[in-house]
């Protein structure tokens, strides 16, 4: 109860910083400087003022300064991080396989939020998540990073030859995630995969029911948020799906 009491605190101040991190990056702006500040008024944040979800409830959504609504995505997404990583804890596994699904809950939440916004997935993010999970898998589970590395291979490999097949309908930023999905899941990243596949089929299928095909051939739908969706099935799931797909439907 204690490591999963640290983990919520813990995921609610990272999911303060990847407000940040969802603002800034796709601006090009520094992460680091200036220090929190509201964007109408420009006034810093005070450390009382900055207390996740907390703050935000005391302040009644309003900057201290002048007043201006402060966006609901903010404590949202602290508090769905915090969430996030206490059910990592609880779902249990090793330690590596705990410290693996952390970190990688920690980037999913920004590339989803991004993808969705803007439309990309920053290079930066998929960069420092590959080497996350070699540095971490290689230093809690040596034994296990050869199936990691396969996977991650065989996961950007599939959507690699997808985006080439059909230009424009993939980004390489997916292609790039779904390496790193690979990283870190091993075996998992299969019905993460295909988790991925099957809620952007059924949101497309929405987007045609409700806007006409005309309409629908001609809107974008960012496929990070899918791939991020069908991650965190898989963090929490996805060796009983491997087990389940291995024991029963193999024979």
């Amino acid at each position: 109860m204690e490591t999963a009491t640290f983990a919520g605190v813990f995921g609610a101040m990272i999911g303060s910083f990847l407000n940040v991190v969802v603002y800034r990056l796709p601006r090009r702006e520094s992460l680091v400087r200036p220090a929190s500040h509201c964007p109408a008024c420009g006034a810093a944040v005070k450390p009382y003022d900055n207390v996740p979800v907390l703050s935000w409830l005391l302040l009644r959504g309003r900057c201290r300064s002048c007043d201006a609504s402060i966006s609901r995505r903010y404590p949202l997404v602290e508090a769905l991080t915090a969430l996030l990583c206490v059910g990592a804890v609880l779902a249990g596994g090793s330690a590596a396989t705990v410290a693996l699904n952390v970190a990688f809950i920690l980037l999913l939440v920004p590339i989803a939020l991004i993808d969705a916004e803007h439309r990309i997935i920053p290079n930066k993010l998929t960069a420092l998540g590959a080497i996350l999970a070699l540095a971490l898998g290689t230093a809690l589970d040596p034994s296990g990073e050869p199936e990691r590395l396969i996977a991650g291979a065989a996961a950007g490999g599939a959507l690699l030859i997808a985006a080439m097949a059909y230009p424009g309908g993939m980004g390489m930023g997916d292609v790039k995630l779904a390496g790193v999905m690979g990283l870190f899941l091993g075996s998992a990243v299969a019905p993460a995969m295909l988790i991925a596949l099957l809620a952007g089929v059924l949101f497309g299928g929405v987007v045609f029911a409700r806007k006409g095909a005309l309409v629908a051939r001609k809107t974008a739908v960012p496929f990070g948020p899918f791939l991020a969706l069908g991650s965190l099935v898989a963090i929490f799931a996805g060796a009983q799906l491997v087990d389940l797909y291995t024991t029963h439907l193999l024979h």
